[in-house]
């Protein structure tokens, strides 16, 4: 009776100790991966002219150079995550990538520059996967929307920091400068990760958790085919590729969008553009994933109806706030858009940890991962700036702003990719109920 007692125990009943600080130290290394990202685009107009760089350059310094090495090791990182100590292996990674934006204080060139770019990418391809697959072992799925939400507000609070403290200074310092500080603060994060937060046990809190506690970690041909047999992932996958692609590129051509055509100086970035996006995009992130535990308990539609409809949105108010007359103007039509772009983020991370197996969540997660990164941050900044370099030698009048436009069209693709995830969904959710049940 009492071993029939503790397996029939409810996971809340069963929480995890520890798992407040494990939230809290995990979104402090999140958010110093953000800065880490952000800082880049925020000196992007002081690094363009020291180093007498193109668009096109710097949406492969900011995106692709990043993304590419980000996405290639992501996948093995993630693997590696789900055979050892997660928590070791994210503090080691933050340890590495913060090691590298160092780096970036002494890059006299653009190849030098990239160079160190592709070891923060290379670092950080350990950091989200595992501690979102860290976070599912300590809390139960019921409540992982709204949890994995709250964890993804790092970015939101990297951009603010990334913005307001990079911002800062750069002006104290120098954009050299501004590296070294975001630089010291990650080695600090990494230590006190490693120190205060325990290994959770894999899969105890889910439906059969004591067998799956015990499962072996997946290989990446079953990670693969669980993809392929499950219409609502593949799907996943296309949608979130996409919403991804409008929300980096936005973010990160908007500060010198709003420096270099609407001229506003780098003093009102900081006051101004860090503390709005940071708030902007934390209520998304967050609202997204609030909405999405809320609704999702009445109808699992909601999944793809949150992200879809933010991003439909996105596309006409991105539109209005590009074509307003002034910094002022476009900052604050701005507001909709950015909260609205980034809705997407925590309802897809949720989705895959519940429809994927205990043993390749982590694997999973950065299969998620890379649609973000290769078609997000690497295809959305790349891809803007592109079009800006070439409408500048054709000899358009402000073509960033007219590249930034184009990002529309991609967020109604996105909305209606989510549309049709909405049909799939409820059906594989109940597919892996009576997997686990089985």
């Amino acid at each position: 009776m009492d071993q029939a007692a503790t397996a029939a125990m409810s996971p809340p009943a069963a929480a995890r100790p520890g798992r407040t600080m494990a939230l809290l130290l995990l979104t402090a290394v999140g958010t110093v991966n953000f800065v880490d990202r952000q800082i880049l685009s925020v000196l992007a107009e002081p690094i363009r002219q020291e180093l007498h760089l193109n668009d096109t350059q710097l949406g492969l310094l900011t995106g692709l150079s990043f993304a590419l090495f980000y996405a290639i090791m992501g996948v093995p990182a993630a693997m590696l995550a789900d055979r050892v100590n997660r928590v070791r292996l994210v503090a080691a990674a933050c340890l590495i990538w913060s090691g590298f934006t160092g780096a970036c204080a002494v890059a006299g060139s653009f190849w030098q520059l990239a160079l160190a770019r592709f070891g923060v990418g290379t670092g950080e391809a350990g950091g989200t996967a595992p501690s979102l697959s860290i976070l599912a072992d300590y809390y139960p799925p019921e409540k992982r929307p709204a949890v994995i939400g709250l964890f993804t507000v790092n970015g939101p609070l990297g951009v603010f920091i990334g913005a307001s403290l990079g911002g800062w200074a750069a002006q104290q310092f120098g954009w050299r400068g501004a590296f070294l500080l975001v630089a010291g603060i990650g080695v600090v994060a990494a230590l006190l990760l490693a120190l205060l937060v325990r290994e959770p046990v894999r899969g105890g809190l889910d439906p059969g958790h004591g067998a799956a506690a015990r499962a072996k970690p997946a290989n990446l041909p079953a990670t693969l085919k669980v993809f392929l047999s499950r219409p609502t992932l593949r799907l996943l996958l296309l949608a979130s590729g996409l919403s991804a692609f409008v929300s980096y590129g936005m973010l990160n051509w908007i500060p010198a969008y709003l420096m270099r055509v609407q001229g506003m100086p780098l003093s009102e970035i900081a006051r101004w553009f860090g503390p709005a996006a940071g708030l902007c995009m934390g209520l998304g992130i967050w609202g997204g994933g609030a909405l999405v535990n809320w609704l999702g308990k009445r109808d699992l539609r909601a999944y793809a109806y949150v992200p879809g409809l933010a991003v439909l949105v996105t596309a006409p108010t991105l539109a209005l706030a590009v074509m307003a007359s002034s910094w002022q103007a476009s900052l604050l039509l701005m507001l909709v858009p950015m909260i609205c772009c980034t809705m997407f983020t925590a309802p897809a991370l949720a989705l895959v940890q519940n429809l994927s197996p205990v043993g390749a969540r982590a694997t999973a997660t950065a299969l998620v991962l890379l649609a973000f990164n290769i078609v997000g941050l690497g295809g959305g900044p790349l891809a803007i700036g592109m079009v800006s370099d070439a409408l500048s030698a054709a000899g358009q009048d402000a073509p960033l702003r007219t590249a930034l436009l184009c990002a529309t069209p991609v967020a109604v693709l996105a909305a209606l990719a989510y549309f049709a995830l909405s049909r799939v969904v409820a059906r594989d959710a109940a597919a892996v109920l009576k997997e686990a049940a089985a």
